[in-house]
């Protein structure tokens, strides 16, 4: 399965393109924004196309034509104002769903936020809630299409080391969760059929990521 890895140059992203360079069963293309980018991809024999997020839903779409599934992973970061979670995470996230559905991909993995319930927006702090309303949004987006979609709400994230061992389901205890674990679950969710038209929670917990995923 070749898989359109959007946010690729993210820290997630970065995890995710190796763990499936790593799969003889996956294939990753890398898109990133700036070919200065691509060295990390080109070394590991994965190939890349060079797309803004903010560019037209067609410049996606191309990226996304000789690929079997799509996973939308990018973000806008804590360090970017309110235009550039608007444009990123929420905008960014629907160009690249009516993409994938403009080449003809049905599978698609959305990364979004922890909690994106409505109450979530409501409850977040004023700094945050941008972010938490974009995510809602988006994911609302994918729900009502009829991609063969996989919501996947990470606890708070870290950059520790993986432990291949989650806590995943429908409503999980608030914690932290890897990148790199993030990763591996979406690797998982890539394999596991099952995970088509689910949405869950996952933070570090004491069950291995393959078992996790396939209970869902």
């Amino acid at each position: 399965m070749k898989t359109l890895v959007v946010g690729a140059n993210g820290q997630i992203g970065k995890h995710l393109v190796t763990f499936i360079q790593d799969n003889d069963q996956l294939e990753a293309k890398a898109m990133i924004r700036k070919k200065e980018q691509a060295t990390y991809f080109v070394e590991r024999n994965a190939e890349t196309a060079i797309v803004d997020l903010e560019e037209d839903i067609d410049s996606i779409a191309k990226a996304a034509e000789d690929v079997d599934a799509v996973v939308f992973t990018a973000g806008s970061g804590p360090k970017t104002g309110k235009d550039k979670t608007i444009m990123v995470d929420l905008d960014g996230a629907v160009k690249t769903i009516e993409a994938a559905k403009k080449a003809g991909v049905k599978r698609f993995i959305m990364i979004s936020s922890f909690d994106t319930r409505r109450e979530a927006i409501q409850e977040a702090p004023s700094s945050f809630a941008p972010y938490v309303a974009a995510k809602h949004y988006a994911d609302e987006w994918l729900r009502a299409t009829d991609l063969d979609y996989t919501i996947i709400h990470p606890g708070g994230l870290t950059n520790e080391e993986g432990t291949g061992k989650i806590d995943a389901g429908v409503d999980v205890a608030r914690g932290q969760i890897s990148r790199e674990d993030v990763a591996k679950v979406i690797e998982a969710c890539l394999e596991d059929k099952n995970t088509i038209g689910k949405e869950f929670q996952i933070v570090n917990g004491s069950q291995p990521i393959k078992e996790a995923i396939q209970e869902l």
